[in-house]
């Protein structure tokens, strides 16, 4: 009984900390790799985009970047150790909820701390619940893989631009197709982002390994999301090589986030559905 009142008096301030500034310089970056950066089809990255140590950078474009890349240097980095500094700081907060050998798919939850022991799976739609906050935090601590099936999706629902979704994973992350998964994953490996996976608001940071992607979006803008929830529909992945292949230019510029999903929902015939925000 001690241990969870003890929980319940730090674990506010334990979170706080980790939303003030827990990335560092990481922050900027939508992409960071330890080994390699890969990309194939049109793929759209708002933020910076680096690997360090290792150097190499493949497939931009065809893919764009709105922000700098980095081929290793003082930035990349500096980024990688902020991003190591954010992983351990994550792995070490006392959870609330030990999810160890459940899915994920189906469930809402709150702002909190939830732990597995190893691997961690999600199929079909996770619904956090910031219940009217506008700094809801979910710190996900996974002791080995991260893996979402096809068309799975993760989305804030009655949040605000402050709140954050952190998943630090033990070894690699993979996105199935077409998902759209909501946070910032911290991936001691790697990180994988299957044909059509949407990050609409967050990071893909892998400290040792690749970063490997096929026609997706990531944005680490999500201030530009906010009034969706940022629960996106599933439909919204089929529409981006369309998307894509429309917004490539010589220039490797692409448009702001907000509009890129006002588009999206057009082509989709609205299929983004505010379903829980009620």
């Amino acid at each position: 009984m001690r241990r969870y009142v003890l929980y319940a008096v730090f674990l506010p301030l334990l979170i706080a900390t980790a939303r003030a500034d827990i990335l560092g310089t990481a922050d900027s970056f939508a992409v960071l790799a330890g080994s390699t950066v890969t990309n194939t089809g049109p793929s759209l990255v708002y933020g910076n985009l680096g690997v360090s140590p290792d150097t190499a950078i493949t497939g931009f474009p065809p893919g764009s970047v709105t922000g700098t890349k980095y081929s290793a240097g003082a930035v990349a980095q500096q980024a990688q150790k902020d991003d190591t500094t954010a992983y351990n700081y994550l792995a070490g907060l006392p959870f609330t909820t030990d999810l160890t050998g459940q899915d994920l798919g189906g469930r809402t939850l709150l702002p909190g701390v939830y732990h597995f022991d190893d691997l961690a799976q999600l199929t079909g739609a996770l619904t956090l619940n910031a219940q009217g906050s506008d700094n809801a935090v979910w710190v996900f601590q996974i002791g080995s893989t991260l893996t979402t099936a096809s068309a799975s999706s993760v989305g804030v629902i009655n949040g605000g631009p402050d709140d954050s979704v952190f998943w630090q994973v033990g070894s690699s992350a993979t996105l199935g197709t077409t998902t759209v998964f909501e946070g910032n994953i911290l991936a001691l490996a790697s990180i994988t982002l299957t044909t059509g996976a949407i990050i609409p608001c967050g990071r893909a940071l892998a400290q040792t390994g690749a970063v490997t992607m096929d026609t997706n979006i990531i944005s680490t803008a999500c201030r530009a999301t906010t009034g969706w929830d940022t629960y996106q529909s599933t439909e919204l992945s089929g529409t981006l090589g369309n998307l894509g292949t429309g917004l490539d230019n010589p220039n490797n510029s692409v448009p702001e986030p907000s509009a890129l999903l006002l588009l999206a929902t057009c082509v989709a015939g609205l299929a983004i559905r505010r379903k829980w925000a009620r």
